[in-house]
């Protein structure tokens, strides 16, 4: 049973959105999508340890999931019109029909992110239902209580039924006004899947692919936004590295340490493509393209000495009046300490502490720890990396954390 639970755990990390994507379009209800898709689930548990895991996994699970839907309606003693047209005719209707978004992932990134949700409730239901994240991992990337992110999504869900959100693509017109939304879900998951906020692994490499390829998708919908463009460069450029970024046995290996032989030359193209598409499609470089300008500065420097610090203080410096956030500035810091010195990022990273607006985040006491064994304050730096160590979820880091405190 064990092996078996892995195997599903596995292909519901690379197949559950897509599952819930459709369920969600045949349903019409989020709601009801995620509720078949775990009775599918917990079917497979029963069934695969003797017949064997089939070959299109994903596929069993989603058709076995259908039926239920099926199953469920013929059962109700009052069918409403639409649910008796579906159960009547859905095994012999075609997917053959024209779609403005023909990736059933995307479109329901796009409906979710309809008007009648805050931009709060819009994060929390796509990273739980798209992203497949845990209540959890949420609350921790958004830096918010759970309980909050379990009230938005149960009152996303509700309100998206009692408005009664049709479950088809917006019309392109309406796009615009949800595209920001849509970019901001798509980089939170490539973001959980680039840096994991828990578990036992370092990179969720299935979660950042899935982004990256969201976003290639979206670039080809919609290539006159040069923050889409941007969007796909930043994710390009991270996405390069990873080759470089986990040992054999998956320890974390941070970027002064990498091999940078090993960094994917075809994709960092890809991302620099992307982002000259960018800088030709706008009128000055917005959120994403100012971060893959960022990312472009690593990804083509021969070392971390080699990099070029100063533009990306420049960088940092135009982002975070663009879109001011501690995290940001926290970045802002590191980068100022590597072309001006330990001492004046420490001094940035003190005033963004006294804020408190990164207060139980692992992030402000494991760069301040950085900084402070930079400047041979090696007592204070140990003390800060291993308090970072204890506030991080995931064990990797956690690991890495201790490891470096243990060797000042």
């Amino acid at each position: 049973m064990p092996d078996i639970r892995r195997t599903v755990d596995a292909v519901w990390r690379i197949e559950g959105a897509r599952i819930i994507a459709t369920l969600a379009k045949m349903t019409g209800d989020v709601g009801i999508a995620e509720d078949l898709a775990q009775e599918a689930l917990v079917d497979a548990l029963t069934q695969w340890p003797k017949s064997g895991v089939p070959r299109n996994a994903g596929a069993w699970l989603t058709a076995v999931a259908k039926r239920k839907a099926i199953d469920g309606w013929r059962r109700r003693e009052r069918l409403d019109e639409r649910y008796r047209a579906i159960a009547h005719d859905l095994e012999a209707a075609g997917d053959d029909e024209w779609q403005p978004i023909d990736d059933d992932v995307l479109r329901l990134i796009f409906i979710a992110c309809h008007p009648v949700l805050s931009r709060e409730a819009q994060v929390a239901l796509i990273l739980r239902v798209v992203g497949g994240l845990t209540t959890e991992e949420i609350a921790r990337m958004l830096l918010v209580p759970l309980a909050t992110v379990q009230q938005r999504i149960v009152r996303a869900k509700k309100t998206l039924s009692a408005a009664r959100v049709p479950f088809a693509a917006p019309d392109p017109r309406e796009w615009h006004g949800r595209l920001g939304a849509v970019l901001g879900v798509i980089y939170l998951i490539f973001t959980e899947g680039y840096a994991a906020t828990s578990g036992d692994r370092w990179i969720r490499t299935e979660l950042a692919n899935e982004a990256l390829r969201l976003g290639r998708v979206l670039a080809g919908l919609l290539p006159r936004e040069p923050e889409v463009h941007g969007l796909a460069a930043l994710m390009e450029f991270q996405a390069s590295r990873f080759a470089a970024r986990i040992g054999r046995n998956g320890t974390p290996i941070l970027l002064a340490d990498q091999d940078r032989s090993h960094w994917d030359r075809a994709q960092i193209e890809r991302g620099r493509a992307a982002l000259r598409t960018s800088d030709v499609l706008g009128r000055g470089r917005a959120s994403y393209a100012l971060q893959a300008a960022i990312a472009e500065c690593h990804a083509i420097a021969a070392s971390i000495d080699q990099t070029d610090w100063e533009r990306i203080v420049l960088l940092y410096d135009a982002l975070g009046r663009l879109v001011p956030s501690p995290v940001v500035e926290l970045n802002r810091a590191i980068a100022v300490s590597m072309a001006t010195g330990p001492a004046n990022g420490l001094r940035i990273v003190d005033r963004l502490d006294s804020t408190g607006a990164l207060r139980g985040s692992h992030l402000l006491p494991s760069v301040r720890g950085e900084l402070l064994a930079r400047l041979g304050r090696t007592e204070e730096a140990r003390s800060e990396l291993l308090t970072a160590a204890g506030l991080t979820a995931n064990e990797r880091e956690s690991a890495v954390l201790r490891a470096k405190a243990a060797a000042l």
